[in-house]
């Protein structure tokens, strides 16, 4: 159980909140590389409760600003991309990728007032099928280099779901929920009947662990028959679940936005490349769309129905002052504490965990156990589609 004030710091994720400043300190992705085209080269963003555009200039260079323009509030996501940057359709302002402004149309022509004007931009980073912001201090750090991104052994695809209508901590404590497998998950998971209704599979689990790695934590699931499940919560806001890497952006307090990158391993040793990699857009989870709990009802038809169900329904700022958590919810106090550790730590000026700077080595996340073909277990890893298939 949090106090309230606990609960305030965790979920709130706006500029200058607790939770906030820390999320800062990590590059998240905006939004899917393919959808921003020629054709649409701006895109509204909304992320960490802050308002922004996503332009490509006609040169083919990215950024993103605060989407409001500082003149006279007009959106930049109406603005016209040319070839040094993005100019406001309403006087023709124009910025570059930096947000310093470049001409100021309406002014005398030998005015210099444009040079005293710098509209907010973050860095931006395009990688496995997503740009990225930083939206924190310079130096920027570099994006993790996660063996699941960086391999070059195979295709890789990106799944998006629906956004999801509750905080993002919500979505995130299931990641180091262990227990909720056997029990949500019985009938969309397991290929044999459940000898419980109410236990579900949870009798077939011998151990579970916890163990705090440096851009993480790892759960660690031992079977009674021998197979071991081990994969990270990557720090602060991604699962790496088999072969899936799944995001969960605080778009602001209230929305979430779900993403996967998915890592599939070719036998020929193939690459998809950043401009051949697939996007797949997947259904509602409940209906109306748009609703919210009580009034939507949930599928329920596959795992991830099930978890939105259970995130959103608890609320869209779950109120961790009434909850009574028992021993199996360690991971979650575990995920908690390091949370609020880290918090202090950007408090005082210190850099937190999951953190890299340049030339950082790839970081293995265990990644082989679930993908060994000589493993005897069978396992089951995502589909490049968003599904599921058993190796």
């Amino acid at each position: 159980m949090l106090t309230g004030e606990e609960n305030e710091a965790l979920t709130r994720v706006g500029p200058g909140t607790p939770a906030g400043e820390l999320l800062r300190r990590y590059w998240h992705p905006v939004a899917v590389a393919a959808e921003l085209t020629e054709e649409n080269p701006t895109k509204f963003v909304r992320i960490l409760g802050e308002n922004l555009v996503l332009f490509r200039n006609k040169r083919g260079n990215v950024g993103i600003l605060e989407e409001r323009c500082p003149h006279r509030g007009a959106s930049l996501s109406y603005g016209r991309v040319e070839e040094r940057g993005l100019a406001c359709a309403y006087h023709g302002w124009l910025f570059d990728a930096s947000g310093q402004c470049l001409e100021t149309p309406a002014e005398p022509a030998e005015s210099k007032f444009h040079l005293s004007v710098k509209h907010k931009a973050y860095p931006v980073r395009k990688y496995v099928g997503f740009y990225w912001a930083y939206m924190g201090p310079d130096p920027a750090p570099m994006i993790p280099p996660l063996d699941i991104w960086e391999r070059k052994d195979g295709r890789r695809g990106v799944v998006v779901y629906k956004v999801i209508d509750c905080n993002w901590l919500q979505s995130m404590e299931n990641s180091v929920d262990p227990a909720h497998l056997q029990i949500l998950h019985l009938d969309t998971t397991w290929s044999h009947k459940a000898p419980s209704r109410t236990r579900g599979y949870i009798d077939e689990v011998e151990q579970v662990d916890f163990e705090e790695v440096p851009y993480g934590i790892m759960k660690k699931r031992r079977f009674k028959d021998g197979r071991e499940d081990n994969h990270p919560l990557i720090f602060p806001n991604n699962l790496r679940q088999a072969n899936s890497t799944q995001f969960r952006v605080p778009i602001d307090d209230e929305h979430t936005w779900h993403v996967h990158v998915i890592f599939d391993p070719s036998e020929t040793g193939a690459e998809t490349t950043e401009e051949d990699l697939p996007v797949t857009y997947m259904e509602p989870f409940k209906e109306p769309p748009e609703g919210l709990h009580p009034q939507a009802r949930f599928t329920m038809h596959k795992p991830l129905a099930q978890d939105t169900m259970t995130w959103e329904t608890a609320g869209i700022i779950a109120d961790r002052t009434e909850e009574r958590l028992a021993t199996s919810d360690r991971g979650i106090v575990m995920f908690r504490e390091i949370l609020k550790r880290e918090i202090n730590k950007v408090q005082l000026g210190i850099e937190p965990i999951g953190v890299f700077r340049n030339g950082h080595p790839i970081i293995d996340t265990s990644l082989d156990e679930i993908l060994d073909p000589a493993c005897k277990y069978p396992r089951r890893i995502w589909t490049l589609a968003g599904g599921i298939r058993q190796i």
